[in-house]
């Protein structure tokens, strides 16, 4: 299993979340009570255009930041209640994936689905095995040794979807992950995103402007102006 999630509580639920940012002495208005939630197994987009508000939402989804009111649950827990420490330990339970691969350079495609295995101090041998079956999982079998000057972008990605999978995250968390590839290979890379949610059950949160790659998710919550102006089954 890639993930493993307690199935009655909600991998994500939002209730009347508010976020306000002060720009100087004036107070504005990221999110307006934003209420959702995201059952373990779905596979939700958050779509919008810059401004909407989805950007702060993936803020606050990522533990990055908390709400200024409202309740935000991660696996039934209220971050809001937790300090920079707590807040920490959660953001290592989340699997991040980027629109910049964000690989390091110097490592293969193993070394770097490792690392973060390494900092939650899982065994050597342990590690090693893990980011081979997840190498293999993601189509890279034969390319678990090059580093990723020698990987396509499209290849790029994969190895970060896979290190995203490395410590069992409660959730994928992707930011505009098909953003910096072309088409035909984000086409492969939302197959793979596909693939993982529907054949290992992985929880799926994408963030994207892009309207038709919103729609290739199970369900679509459309924001604008800080609100969810529609929450609609694909």
């Amino acid at each position: 299993m890639i993930n493993m999630i307690s199935k009655n509580i909600a991998v994500v639920e939002a209730l009347n979340v508010k976020k306000t940012y002060m720009l100087g002495k004036v107070p504005v208005e990221a999110l307006r009570g934003v209420s959702f939630r995201v059952e373990q197994g779905d596979f939700v987009s958050i779509l919008g255009p810059s401004g909407s508000g989805k950007s702060t939402m993936l803020n606050l989804i990522g533990a990055l930041d908390k709400p200024t009111a409202g309740t935000l649950l991660i696996d039934g827990v209220d971050i809001g209640r937790l300090n920079d420490n707590q807040l920490s330990d959660l953001r290592r339970r989340i699997g991040f994936v980027f629109q910049f691969f964000n690989l390091i350079p110097r490592l293969t495609a193993c070394d770097n689905v490792e690392l973060p295995m390494s900092i939650a101090d899982i065994g050597k041998s342990e590690r090693r095995k893990r980011a081979l079956e997840l190498l293999e999982t993601v189509g890279l079998k034969e390319r678990i040794n090059h580093k990723p000057a020698e990987l396509s972008g499209g290849q790029q990605q994969r190895v970060a979807i896979a290190r995203a999978l490395a410590n069992n995250p409660k959730f994928l968390l992707l930011d505009e992950p098909t953003g910096n590839v072309d088409s035909k290979t984000a086409s492969e890379v939302l197959s793979l995103i596909q693939n993982l949610n529907k054949e290992h059950n992985v929880s799926i949160i994408m963030v994207t402007h892009d309207e038709k790659l919103a729609h290739q998710a199970k369900r679509t919550v459309k924001m604008f102006d800080g609100e969810i102006s529609s929450d609609e089954v694909n």
